[in-house]
């Protein structure tokens, strides 16, 4: 009876020893699985665009000068390839999105300080000049399709958080209707300006849909052109000194290389 139930209790730890090294290697297994087909992408380049109304609210007759200026994109991007044309890309990208812009206004809604400190707020007409500058964390989620072996598409969304934002500017030659375009007028002669800044209406999030191209011009590196279409306002909902709605449309071009 000894000898049965040691034999017993000798096949039961055998037959547990074997399961357990048939899981674990079941899943590592999985795990192998898993991290196949995993491609790492480094990007670099620059967002060109503008922050803007859409469309062109009557307020605005004119866009005098426009500078891009100088707006640097990196990001980092993980594909997941289901099959041979079709994978799933998860990215994280720091940027900048900005702009300068000097436009000739009818009955803009202002708040700005005067030359002599004093604060004026209602509705200019003249010339107003706007620098955007924002920072943002920004992760972008698409599907992508490789439609031939150079060329490849995708399609998705990203979402943004604002690290650091600047929406400030001066108006010049022209006046101010205080309160309400019938108020009392204030003109600005000559060279006096006054200047206004609302960077602290600015809101934190922003997301949209993203689409993009990508031609490979050689084995690990290739040239690429992505559009985004922020949908989120981006000022709060309490802002009211700009009567319309400003969104964030930008294309980022530049360089990818392929670990």
């Amino acid at each position: 009876m000894k000898k049965i139930i040691s034999s017993i209790i000798f096949f039961s730890l055998l037959l547990s020893s074997n399961l357990s090294a048939q899981d674990e290697s079941e899943s590592k297994i999985l795990r192998w699985s898993y991290l196949q087909g995993l491609e790492y992408r480094l990007k670099a380049g620059f967002n060109i665009g503008g922050t803007t109304p859409l469309p062109l609210p009557a307020e605005i007759r004119e866009i005098n000068s426009y500078d891009p200026t100088l707006q640097i994109a990196i990001e980092g991007d993980v594909v997941k390839w289901l099959d041979k044309k079709w994978g799933l890309l998860l990215g994280i990208r720091l940027e900048n999105k900005g702009m300068k812009t000097d436009a000739n206004v009818k009955n803009y809604g202002m708040k700005m300080i005067a030359a002599d400190g004093g604060m004026m707020e209602g509705y200019w007409t003249g010339n107003v000049v706007t620098q955007v500058q924002n920072s943002y964390l920004t992760i972008p989620v698409c599907a992508v399709l490789k439609i031939t072996p150079r060329w490849e598409i995708k399609a998705g969304a990203f979402a943004s958080y604002l690290i650091k934002g600047d929406f400030s500017g001066h108006v010049y030659d022209g006046y101010i209707r205080k309160g309400d375009p019938t108020g009392i007028k204030v003109v600005f002669e000559d060279d006096a300006i006054a200047t206004y800044d609302f960077s602290n209406d600015l809101r934190y999030f922003q997301c949209g849909p993203e689409i993009g191209a990508k031609w490979r011009a050689y084995k690990h590196l290739s040239l690429y052109a992505d559009l985004t279409w922020g949908m989120v306002p981006i000022f709060k909902k309490d802002f009211k000194t700009i009567t319309f709605d400003m969104f964030p449309v930008y294309a980022n071009i530049g360089f990818e290389y392929k670990f």
